[in-house]
């Protein structure tokens, strides 16, 4: 099982959008619990959190090292609100939080860019995590260095809505 982190800038509505699409996933046993992260209170926000059983985390600028501490799971998957995940990954993922040792650390859903930012961010991988990211608790703990990303084969998706 992992946990979700949902990192918020667009509002509830785009939350509500994420949290929809990982229905299925808690179906299946995949995501056993979720932190939402907020800059700044809004009772909506909470509201939304308690209806889905989720931690609201509100700190100023809130980081995905903010989300591991009220995380029930090792493995987080980073999303931001309105992000949507595509066709088949909830076997991808889950299958990979079963072969994957903990020093693996970092697995990247593939993600459509657009213009020069995606060309770079596809040409220039990284090791820091982002939104579309599994990644091992210990690496946000700073426990681990993160490795170069485990490209996986599921793919992550805007909602339009939200850009």
């Amino acid at each position: 099982m992992i946990t979700v982190l949902v990192r918020v800038t667009h509002g509830p509505e785009a939350l509500a959008a994420t949290l929809s699409a990982l229905v299925p996933a808690v179906a299946a046993g995949l995501v056993g619990d979720a932190v939402i992260l907020a800059a700044e209170p809004d009772e909506t926000l909470a509201k939304v959190a308690d209806a889905v059983g989720a931690s609201l985390i509100v700190a100023e600028g809130a980081s995905w090292a903010d989300g591991v501490r009220a995380a029930r799971r090792d493995w987080l998957l980073c999303l931001d609100d309105g992000d949507i995940p595509q066709e088949d990954w909830i076997r991808v993922l889950d299958r990979f939080v079963a072969l994957a040792p903990p020093e693996r650390g970092l697995a990247r859903l593939r993600r459509h860019g657009s213009g020069l930012a995606g060309l770079l961010r596809r040409a220039f991988p990284g090791a820091s995590v982002r939104a579309g990211d599994l990644v091992h608790r210990r690496v946000l703990l700073n426990e681990v260095k993160a490795r170069t990303p485990v490209r996986l084969s599921a793919r992550i998706e805007r909602d339009p809505v939200f850009g």
